[in-house]
């Protein structure tokens, strides 16, 4: 008979857990706008004084600007970025953005999500018709693409 194996302890300190990063990744911060954002996360990112150059994918709140203040953020993507329920932006990440520092890519919250569940699940992408019918590819050019459906389902995505 054979035995199963035991699972391997995966919990590691904040700071062994950022150690782990390094300038170049891409990198999800949970939480919604300014609410429940990981901020022992960020702070410990911001005390990483070699870390940057890094892919940001949020939905954005003071984790993004707080990150882009440092100088952190080559590129962000993102549904909204807010500092709390009204629309009001992070002045970090609007001034990184606006003076182009930053490369920066709004997309519907809907695409956000599927982008995730897709890393989760180790896919390279997950269709959504989510952003079909908006800005979104004008935006994007090139980067995003729409599938035929390999199903008889009303032939394209669209």
């Amino acid at each position: 008979m054979t035995s199963t194996p035991t699972p391997r302890d995966k919990r590691q300190s904040l700071d062994e857990a950022v150690s782990r990063l390094e300038s170049g990744m891409t990198i999800g911060i949970g939480g919604w706008g300014s609410r429940r954002k990981p901020m022992a996360l960020v702070r410990a990112i911001l005390r990483r004084e070699d870390l940057t150059d890094l892919t940001v994918i949020t939905y954005g709140g003071p984790d993004l600007g707080l990150l882009c203040s440092a100088g952190k953020v080559s590129k962000a993507y993102y549904g909204f970025v807010t500092l709390d329920s009204a629309p009001f932006y992070d002045p970090w990440f609007a001034r990184r953005r606006t003076e182009g520092s930053i490369i920066s890519r709004e997309m519907d919250e809907g695409m956000v999500r599927a982008g995730l569940t897709a890393a989760a699940q180790r896919l390279p992408f997950l269709p959504t018709r989510a952003g079909l019918g908006s800005d979104v590819f004008r935006f994007w050019g090139d980067e995003l693409k729409t599938v035929d459906s390999p199903y008889d389902f009303e032939g394209k995505t669209e």
